[in-house]
């Protein structure tokens, strides 16, 4: 038996895909573990991001815990918003402001390619480890679809015609950014020894 992951987020959509991903583990976020505090996202890099996240919730617990930060990169807007994707419109966290900002932002942009990505921290007592997933895609010309969360109603993946928020979940799941970042830690924790209950 797996002891439980810990994971740094207050987010029920982003713990329900880990939870799906990670289906012989007990994943516990923020919430279930009685951490209401705000953790700071200031850091310069998504990857800082996520080990900051991670960092403090490891030491509030003392076990393995997970933190994830995710970045939409846009080519022709330098990479924009990238470590600001969720502010990108204000520090309201508004995704319908931030979604009518980026389609504003491209709308003279012949270049539409985009790409999720995705950092998994793991910090445990054997140290920090880091683990990346990415998704190429294109930003659609208006928002369609209502699963998905964030930008999943103007992300087209490579290879399909429908945007996240259209693609059935288990879709999604199986080719998302998050879920080949979730890919790279599994392997690490199955063949690591991190997630033995010894950790």
């Amino acid at each position: 038996m797996h002891p439980p992951l810990y994971f740094a987020t207050t987010s029920e959509h982003k713990l329900s895909e880990l939870r799906a991903m990670l289906t012989h583990w007990t994943v516990n976020g923020l919430r279930d573990v009685g951490i209401m505090d705000d953790i700071p996202e200031d850091g310069a890099t998504l990857e800082e991001n996520a080990i900051a996240k991670a960092m403090f919730l490891f030491q509030k617990t003392g076990r393995p815990s997970l933190a994830e930060d995710t970045g939409l990169e846009v080519d022709s807007l330098d990479g924009q918003p990238g470590v600001k994707t969720a502010r990108y419109a204000g520090e309201e966290r508004d995704m319908q402001k931030n979604i009518a900002k980026l389609l504003q932002a491209l709308e003279e942009k012949p270049d539409r390619s985009a790409q999720f990505r995705t950092i998994i921290a793991l910090v445990s007592e054997a140290g920090i480890r880091t683990f990346e997933g990415l998704v190429r895609g294109t930003i659609a010309r208006s928002p369609e679809g209502t699963g998905g969360f964030g930008y999943d109603p103007v992300f087209i993946p490579e290879s399909y015609e429908r945007t996240f928020a259209v693609l059935p979940t288990e879709t999604k799941n199986s080719i998302s950014h998050r879920a080949r970042a979730v890919t790279q830690l599994l392997i690490f924790l199955e063949t690591s020894g991190e997630s033995q209950p010894d950790i």
